[in-house]
């Protein structure tokens, strides 16, 4: 029989992962071509043969998703692969019911056909939307590991938007390697505050390549989620990160979902500044999907440099972009930083929005009066800088993971906000971990 003709839907992560395990080598599939959306100026480019195997001479095309349908069609496909997170699950159907209609079948791939199992005990903090706190959580995980007497390194999730053969096998453990590696505005977001907390991190496109180089340095893999994807390894201890100002999406996104029906821990974080009946519905809503998953509750309690700086000014309010755009979050720690410590006003940007950063805001038009902080690469960065200096306001309020005057020259005063995980009550995250690994 002819190979069954595939073509994978994604992101530049999860897709390339998927193929990588169980296609690459299977002479069963012939993957075709790669869609991609959600990221700036993925398409139009090839996932090279030097990662794509001797199967794949020439590479494989990637494509943008709006050709998906004439691609069914001129390419032949058998089947089509959705391989990207944090949408909602009647996106998903919507995709699916295209691709049947256009006579290709549809595929979700889980865990025992995309996961690679590790030498080591793998933790995994995972999260049931972008932006519910799943890198502080991590952050937290580290720390904890670390004060137990185990070496720990932070394998995060995919954010390959360079050149994918020189990311192949990504490792940094200083800011000078962010700089080796050309790093955008996010990657840096969830890498520098791991080095900052001395956790080297590991990333790249192909992650069992990579989990064999981490596992020569470390005692304990842990698994730094993106988006609400559920792990590339198989897990020891599955913790999932719950975002209560967003309730009922436990259950309504993919694949978030399959996160929080399969997590060992749940965290619901963010009770401090939550609707306290969100935090109730959200409890109940877990409990009907994963009656037994351990719960946490936890604070982000914030940090700024000087609040009284912020006090009776105009703002204008930087936030973490895949958070405000896909993750469908109105604001974030800036936001709330802004309004707590006495802002004046919080300044609309979209006056002054240029280009790429004007672009994101009619594709995402519920982002509202706060800033993404976008920055998929030069281009975009400078656009971002462009935006925040061209904005009529007396104070920037940064709410970003990383220091943003590191990488963009910002003309106005500035203030950084920073958070950080805090449990409540009983267990506690090292309650946990200390029962399952004790100490080295």
């Amino acid at each position: 029989m002819s190979p069954i003709k595939t073509l994978i839907m994604g992101a530049a992560g999860r897709d390339f992962h998927n193929f990588n395990v169980a296609f690459r080598d299977n002479p069963d599939y012939e993957v075709v071509a790669f869609t991609a959306t959600q990221i700036p100026d993925i398409e139009g480019r090839t996932y090279p043969a030097a990662l794509a195997g001797k199967r794949y001479p020439k590479g494989i095309p990637i494509h943008a998703e709006d050709d998906l349908l004439k691609l069914i069609k001129t390419l032949k496909v058998d089947q089509v692969v959705f391989a990207y997170s944090d949408v909602p699950h009647e996106y998903v159907m919507h995709k699916a019911s295209m691709v049947l209609a256009a006579g290709a079948d549809f595929r979700l791939m889980g865990e025992k056909s995309t996961q690679v199992k590790s030498s080591k005990p793998v933790v995994s903090v995972c999260a049931v939307r972008t932006g519910s706190g799943k890198s502080q959580t991590t952050r937290r995980v580290s720390l904890i590991l670390r004060g137990m007497g185990f070496k720990v390194a932070a394998i995060r999730h995919p954010m390959p938007y360079g050149d994918l053969v020189k990311q192949e096998v990504q490792r940094f453990a200083t800011y000078k390697d962010l700089d080796k590696h050309e790093c955008t505005i996010e990657e840096r977001e969830e890498y520098e505050p791991h080095l900052d907390n001395g956790v080297i991190v590991y990333a790249g496109v192909d992650y069992e390549k990579i989990l064999r180089q981490a596992e020569k340095e470390v005692d304990i893999v842990l698994w730094d989620g993106g988006n609400n994807d559920f792990s590339f390894y198989v897990s020891d201890l599955k913790i999932v990160v719950a975002d209560p100002h967003r309730p009922g999406h436990e259950s309504t996104y993919h694949p978030g979902e399959t996160n929080a029906r399969d997590a060992d821990v749940i965290v619901i974080n963010k009770v401090d500044t939550a609707d306290p009946q969100a935090v109730i519905r959200v409890r109940e809503n877990l409990r009907l999907l994963n009656p037994k998953a351990t719960v946490i509750e936890a604070a982000s309690p914030l940090f700024v440099e000087d609040p009284a700086a912020i006090q009776g000014k105009r703002v204008l309010v930087i936030e973490d972009g895949p958070t405000l755009t896909h993750g469908e979050m109105a604001y974030g720690a800036g936001y709330v930083a802004a309004k707590r410590f006495g802002a004046k006003e919080i300044v609309d940007p979209r006056p002054f929005a240029v280009k790429s950063i004007a672009a994101t805001y009619a594709k995402y038009p519920k982002t509202g009066p706060i800033l993404p902080a976008m920055g998929y690469g030069e281009a975009q960065t400078r656009d971002l800088e462009a935006t925040i200096n061209a904005s009529d306001v007396d104070l920037v309020v940064i709410g970003t993971p990383i220091d943003l005057t590191r990488i963009i020259k910002i003309n106005k005063p500035s203030q950084r906000v920073r958070y950080e995980l805090q449990e409540i009550g009983q267990p506690t995250l090292e309650d946990i971990l200390k029962a399952k690994f004790g100490k080295k």
